[in-house]
C-alpha cells in the first residue's frame, strides 16, 4: 500500500511533539549552565570610616630654612641667629614652638633646607642639630641654584 500526499491536505495542524523537545533542550540548557555558576564568598572586608578629631585640621604648613653662602641662616626670609653662631639658640626656640603648634593641630611640620651651592657643610649639620632638638624629622633639602 502505498501512501500518497494530497497537495490539498497541507494543514497538519499544530505539532506538540517537536514542541516539547525543544523545550526540554532549553531546560536541559539552564540545567547544565546553573550548576556552573560559582557562588561568590562573602568578603570581610570594613570600608574606610570617619576619623573624629577634637578640632579642625589646617593644611600643611612647609616651613623654609635658608642657609646662604656667608652662614647666615634665615626661616621663612627671617634671619636667625648670628653667622658664627654654632648652637642656634633662636632657631632651636622657634623651631620647638612650631613643631608644638604643630602637634597640638595634629598636622605634620615639614621643613625644606635650601642651601646655597658654596655654604659650607657645617653649616648644613648645625641646621639638623637644631631641628633634631626640636624632634622634627619631616626634611627635605635642596640647592639655591642661580639663574
Amino acid at each position: 500500500m502505498r501512501l500518497e500526499l494530497n497537495p490539498s491536505d497541507g494543514n497538519l495542524g499544530f505539532q506538540i511533539a517537536p514542541m516539547i523537545d525543544v523545550v526540554f533542550v532549553i531546560m536541559l540548557f539552564f540545567m547544565v549552565m546553573a550548576g556552573a555558576v560559582k557562588i561568590e564568598n562573602e568578603l570581610n572586608t570594613q570600608l574606610p570610616g570617619r576619623v573624629e578629631t577634637s578640632g579642625p585640621t589646617d593644611f600643611v604648613d612647609e616651613q623654609i630654612i635658608t642657609i646662604s653662602d656667608t652662614g647666615e641662616i634665615a626661616l621663612n626670609d627671617e634671619p636667625f641667629d648670628s653667622a658664627a653662631s654654632k648652637e642656634l639658640p633662636q632657631l632651636k626656640g622657634t623651631l620647638m614652638r612650631l613643631k608644638q603648634n604643630a602637634d597640638a593641630a595634629k598636622t605634620p611640620a615639614v621643613v625644606t633646607i635650601i642651601s646655597d651651592t658654596q655654604a659650607k657643610y657645617s653649616r648644613t649639620i648645625d641646621v639638623l642639630d637644631a631641628l633634631a632638638v626640636a624632634k622634627i624629622d619631616n626634611v627635605t633639602f635642596t640647592v639655591n641654584e642661580e639663574e
